[in-house]
């Protein structure tokens, strides 16, 4: 079963975006859901997974796989085996119970095929947007207001550079003047 998940996954990572943050998202999308689903059921029969086979189902790509299994442990279906050594991953990754039964109910696919399916409260999200709308207008009011009042200190050390510059201009002006009234 492993050898025939590694085609499945590795066609998934393939295909994963340069830019893809997977462990930085706070929501999951579709093809992320069945990443995750690739990986669980890529346990198989032992039940477990080793670093090598990780990195083997990931074509190597560490920071991949290491968001994935953060996302699996966060959501208490995988535990870490063995010691991490020099490597962001565990020597071996064990699935627990929760995750056999997860993956059985459809996994992270269902959940977020249920999810869509939620109606949107319309009320709570826009009250939220009017409140972050609010912080934020406030937030740029501030900042234009710092900004202010650094352009007016810019402004203030910009006239006496001036100042200063004009009276050694004059300095040497009165000091040229002086050097030829003595000569003659």
């Amino acid at each position: 079963m492993f050898c025939k998940n590694i085609a499945l996954l590795q066609l998934a990572v393939d295909t994963l975006p340069a830019n893809c943050q997977i462990c930085g998202m706070t929501e999951l999308n579709e093809y992320e859901c069945q990443l995750l689903d690739a990986v669980l059921e890529a346990f198989g029969i032992p039940d477990s997974l080793t670093r090598l086979q990780l990195l083997q189902l990931f074509d190597q790509d560490e920071a991949a796989a290491f968001a994935m299994v953060q996302i699996l442990l966060r959501e208490g279906l995988i535990a870490e085996a063995g010691k991490h050594g020099d490597y962001e991953l565990p020597d071996k990754l064990v699935l627990k119970p929760k995750g056999e039964k997860f993956l059985k109910d459809g996994g992270f696919t269902r959940r977020y095929q249920l999810d869509q399916q939620k109606p949107v409260e319309v009320g709570g999200t826009l009250a939220k947007l009017q409140q972050q709308n609010m912080k934020l207008q406030n937030l740029k009011l501030s900042a234009e207001s710092e900004r202010n009042e650094l352009q007016k200190k810019v402004d203030q050390q910009r006239l006496l550079l001036y100042i200063l510059g004009g009276l050694i201009l004059v300095a040497l002006i009165v000091g040229y003047l002086m050097g030829h009234a003595h000569k003659h």
